[in-house]
């Protein structure tokens, strides 16, 4: 087997969550590319349909389920969803997550336990619901990757809520790993700033953009692609020793590369 064919996909399933845009729908993409029919699932019916027609452009096959992911029923369907459109399935991408920043003293018990669950709840579900599927496949090739982020092995003010759920999400990937061992490999990307919907102010502001390309050494804001090539490498056999992984798919920064300049905690002067 030549190094290209290592990456090859070949009539393998994924499931990719929160595939409508960004990342997950790059990821999509570049699986079907890669040779595999998906199942991608997010909000926005309209946003899927226009992923499965760029999957079925390289002649891959889509099924498009619109799904509140934070509904861990909804999403653990996907899985038996997946088998019983395509077959089989072999590769699971819980890309959907994500929690807006804020202050310590308004991060509440609620919002914290939400961004866990958001993060690192659903991927629970889908993965656990996935496994009595992914190990009836014929050729022992099947992969769990999980899209954490930066603010997950990093600290920056504002981001306690997130980024405490996406170092969970990093460590559940590493037990899962062990767990599921050697049928099932299961590793994550820690994603630095990429350029999605998220960040569609930064791009649209020269001053934050220019301060996120400084603190990033490549010198450039990220791609949803750089992410789903990483994808592609830790699914597909080129990657078939590596479990239990969290790849830096960040540009090389260590520290945030923006400040929300969040102001220090004071006393509050109303009540003495």
């Amino acid at each position: 087997m030549s190094i290209l064919e290592r990456f090859r996909l070949t009539d393998h399933v994924a499931v990719v969550t929160g595939a409508g845009r960004g990342i997950g729908a790059a990821t999509a993409v570049a699986l079907a590319e890669a040779g595999a029919d998906v199942v991608i699932a997010s909000r926005t019916e309209k946003q899927l349909r226009g992923v499965a027609e760029k999957v079925e452009a390289v002649g891959r096959r889509a099924l498009v389920v619109p799904a509140d992911l934070a509904d861990t029923a909804a999403t653990a369907a996907l899985a038996e969803q997946a088998y019983e459109e395509f077959g089989r399935l072999d590769i699971v991408v819980n890309n959907v997550g994500g929690t807006i920043p804020n202050t310590f003293l308004d991060t509440d018990e609620g919002y914290l336990e939400e961004a866990f669950h958001f993060n690192v709840t659903t991927a629970h579900a889908l993965t656990r619901a996935a496994v009595p599927y992914m190990v009836k496949s014929p050729d022992g090739q099947q992969s769990v990757v999980s899209i954490s982020s930066m603010m997950g092995r990093t600290a920056g003010r504002g981001y306690l809520a997130y980024g405490t759920a996406k170092a969970a999400l990093a460590h559940w990937t590493r037990l899962a790993a062990t767990d599921l061992a050697p049928r099932i490999r299961v590793n994550g990307i820690f994603v630095g700033s990429v350029r999605t919907s998220a960040l569609e102010f930064v791009a649209g502001d020269d001053t934050m953009r220019g301060e996120i390309e400084s603190k990033t050494p490549l010198g450039r804001i990220g791609d949803a692609e750089d992410i789903a090539a990483a994808v592609v490498y830790l699914t597909s056999r080129a990657g078939q020793f590596v479990t239990g992984k969290m790849l830096e798919v960040d540009g090389g920064t260590e520290a945030p590369t923006l400040d929300l300049k969040l102001p220090d905690v004071a006393p509050d002067r109303q009540n003495g």
